[in-house]
């Protein structure tokens, strides 16, 4: 009887290690499986993030502002004339006027007005009266010295072939900075210097003088 029992009680604590090792072997089976669904679902989730992140980074390279291509001056052509009166006002005035044309840009086919960019010589744009030549005689007015800035570029544009002169006046007297015939007299409303810009391409005028010089350099565009 006792040799049953200890057989039974043997059986029993068997039975009981079996039960023990298929319940932990099911346990690790489930974590298994849960941890199998939760990678998949995580790599699910970076694939998601990396495919927003190359979106993001496609947009922003979309949107990028396209760069200025940046223009090549080429210059074409160059005069300059002496200042022979040295009287403050007209230094003053041929400066003024210098500046006001310097970096002037005339487009391809347009039309290019000295007086209409420079403007009207007022008291109010910094303007002194100096000499000018009036039907032969000399008087004082303001913006006296301004032709010789139109002269130094009407001899610019003269050695340029495309940029065809459309408005050239003589003066009434010789001008001692150019020879007979190739100076350009302006009068706002009365006298213009205008040429048209057939050469194809944007062209830039640069303006400068000092105390004895009046320079005018042309710029082709490219």
């Amino acid at each position: 009887m006792k040799k049953f029992f200890i057989i039974f009680s043997i059986l029993g604590l068997v039975g009981i290690g079996i039960g023990i090792y298929l319940f932990n072997r099911n346990t690790s089976s489930n974590n298994s499986n849960y941890d199998s669904t939760r990678l998949s679902t995580n790599t699910t989730e970076s694939s998601n993030t990396n495919q927003n992140t190359e979106n993001l980074h496609s947009d922003v390279e979309t949107n990028k502002p396209e760069v200025q291509k940046q223009e090549i001056e080429t210059q074409i052509s160059e005069f300059t004339t002496k200042i022979y009166t040295k009287d403050e006002e007209r230094q003053n005035n041929i400066n003024i006027t210098c500046s006001t044309l310097n970096d002037t840009y005339v487009e391809s086919g347009e039309t290019f007005s000295f007086c209409s960019t420079v403007g009207k010589a007022t008291t109010s744009k910094g303007y002194e009266k100096a000499d000018v030549f009036r039907d032969g005689e000399v008087i004082k007015a303001l913006g006296g010295g301004n032709c010789q800035v139109s002269t130094t570029l009407y001899n610019a544009v003269l050695n340029v072939d495309g940029l065809d002169v459309t408005e050239r006046h003589k003066h009434s007297n010789s001008v001692p900075y150019i020879e007979n015939g190739k100076d350009a007299a302006v009068s706002y409303g009365s006298y213009d210097f205008k040429f048209v810009n057939n050469i194809g391409n944007k062209i830039k005028i640069s303006a400068s003088c000092d105390s004895d010089y009046v320079y005018i350099k042309l710029f082709k565009l490219e």
